[in-house]
């Protein structure tokens, strides 16, 4: 087996989960390439340095150039904040580094689609972390609607509603600051990519876009909060179908409401992240009087369950969906054949919060080739 130097930029919540994937890869799926933790890159060079201890890196740094050059590093992985993945990712690029880059893509549509015509001028594997849609539980979802199990699609409805500022007393904070921090560009991104994985392209959107809590307490008084905290969309597939999709952080009771409902001629499936090892399907089938929900429990005979576990029911968790990320991107490399999601396919997500932008201010139905 042949070994792959990884580079993490970031060292917060998604740095230590992909630190971690990387660590456990090569065991859970016995990967071509087995990943060897070169360099991890922080703030500070002392932050730097604790996490690389932490996280079991040879070296650190708190000069992401340091560590995109470094010979050493041979992918990168970008896990800090929006608005540095561009400049990292042009610079992985250049070199002809593999990069695997957390979502959104990047701060605003232009950005991305450089990031995305840098990524294919390279002809680098690239791949966006959307690592909600990897669970066994949307990956038989999606089989299931590609096989034609619950027929023609007449509907789609997603979500994804956290309630981490429900609370109006909630202090000001970075999330509160700068339109990428928002609903917009932290939650709205997973379901407008679920939707993309499930029912295909969109075609044109209605939105209203809201902030809810409009000020909040700030370090010398009251705060104006600059981007949103809710929104709805209502849109319109390539395929005909119609969907929506609502999300939120001011969900009060929703920790993980990744959700989604898809009806069929033949039947249905809904899926709660909250219960992320379950598929509840329904056919339209038999007796009337029997029919209703059934609780699938994901186990061994569902996609990527068995590496992690033998035993159907027993789940799998957060943490398992970044090591089939991690997995993926291996494949990708080793295989330099693209996988799913590329960054051009998470520049259509983009795209699709541009159109919501812009239908909220304009309010209007949006095409998505106006943006």
């Amino acid at each position: 087996m042949a070994k792959i130097g990884i580079g993490v930029v970031g060292a917060g919540y998604m740095g230590k989960a992909h630190s971690v994937a990387m660590s456990a890869v090569g065991a859970v799926f016995d990967t071509a390439l087995r990943p060897s933790l070169e360099m991890i890159c922080t703030t500070s060079e002392a932050g730097a340095a604790e996490k690389a201890r932490a996280f079991g890196f040879r070296r650190s740094t708190a000069n992401w150039r340091t560590l995109v050059e470094a010979p050493e590093v041979e992918a990168v992985v970008i896990a800090s904040t929006q608005d540095t993945h561009r400049d990292i990712a042009l610079a992985a690029f250049a070199l002809g580094k593999p990069v695997f880059c957390e979502k959104p893509l990047g701060v605003g549509l232009d950005e991305c689609l450089e990031m995305t015509e840098a990524a294919e001028k390279s002809g680098c594997v690239n791949m966006v972390g959307f690592n909600y849609v990897r669970t066994p539980a949307t990956q038989l979802a999606r089989q299931m609607v590609a096989s034609g199990e619950i027929g023609q699609i007449t509907a789609f409805r997603g979500e994804h509603t956290e309630d981490f500022l429900a609370d109006p007393a909630a202090p000001a904070n970075w999330r509160t600051r700068g339109r990428p921090n928002g609903n917009m560009g932290d939650l709205a991104p997973h379901p407008i990519n679920a939707a993309l994985a499930l029912m295909g392209p969109i075609e044109s959107l209605i939105a209203e876009i809201e902030t809810v809590h409009k000020t909040r307490a700030g370090s010398v008084g009251p705060e104006e909060v600059t981007n949103d905290d809710h929104a709805q969309i209502v849109c319109r597939f390539a395929n005909g179908v119609l969907g929506s999709i609502y999300s939120s952080r001011i969900a009060t009771g929703r920790k993980m409401g990744y959700a989604y409902e898809i009806f069929g001629t033949k039947g249905a499936i809904r899926f709660d992240g909250e219960d992320q090892n379950a598929l509840r399907l329904y056919k339209s089938e038999g007796d009337p009087a029997r029919r209703g929900f059934i609780k699938i429990l994901i186990g061994p005979d569902h996609p990527d369950f068995k590496a992690f576990c033998l035993g159907p029911g027993h789940g799998t968790g957060y943490q398992d969906q970044i090591i089939i990320e991690a997995r993926d991107f291996l494949e990708a490399i080793a295989t330099a054949k693209p996988v799913w999601p590329t960054f051009r396919d998470a520049l259509l997500v983009n795209q699709a919060i541009a159109a919501a932008w812009r239908s909220s201010a304009e309010r209007r139905w949006v095409r998505l080739d106006e943006v």
